[in-house]
């Protein structure tokens, strides 16, 4: 027989730092494939079945599957110069959703679509700060949203006069990184407890 005066187990939802566990690594993932393993099928493998992405300052990107896997294999993957390296400053993470801010640093080498669209390389070095906006769906990456000071990254390879302009170059990851190593080096300050009289 049955004790009907207890309601049934409720299942407890898996703790937060799990799930948000999984989101980080849905988008290492995907990032890995990008940047180190350079292979489109496994980076659309990373994603959800109607995935966005979309480099806010050129508009580069994709707003389906179809759009995005083009996107990759023509104006991405093959666009990365050999030096491209991501430094991350901080990462803000939840269940579904990952906020990136990083330093994205290379060599203008080649035409970038994805940044210098149609611009033939100057072989000028670029520092530019950056933040992704990632959606996670199912364990899987359903939007990037990319944002930089395009009007840096054009006075980094020489295509914007920036004297008259309050525009900076590379000049803005070196202060945050100045920044945030001064914020890991602070001392501490012990803090004031009440002794017991």
């Amino acid at each position: 027989m049955t004790d009907r005066s207890r309601p049934p187990p409720r299942r407890r939802p898996a703790p937060r730092r799990k799930r948000s566990a999984g989101a980080v690594a849905a988008w290492e993932a995907h990032t890995r494939a990008e940047f180190t393993a350079h292979d489109v099928d496994a980076t659309m493998r990373t994603m959800s079945r109607r995935p966005h992405n979309i480099h806010l300052p050129t508009l580069a990107g994709g707003a389906n599957r179809a759009e995005i896997r083009r996107f990759y294999a023509r104006h991405f993957i093959p666009d990365l110069p050999g030096d491209i390296r991501l430094d991350l400053l901080s990462r803000t993470v939840s269940e579904d959703r990952v906020v990136d801010e990083f330093i994205l640093e290379f060599t203008h080498d080649r035409v970038m679509d994805f940044i210098f669209p149609g611009i033939p390389a100057t072989f000028r070095k670029v520092s530019l700060p950056t933040v992704a906006i990632v959606g996670l769906r199912g364990g899987r990456v359903d939007y990037e949203h990319i944002y930089w000071d395009q009007a840096s990254a054009l006075r980094q390879i020489g295509l914007l006069d920036a004297r008259a302009l309050p525009v900076v170059g590379a000049e803005a990851s070196d202060r945050l990184r100045r920044l945030l190593r001064r914020r890991v080096r602070a001392p501490r300050r012990p803090r004031r407890t009440r002794g017991r009289r």
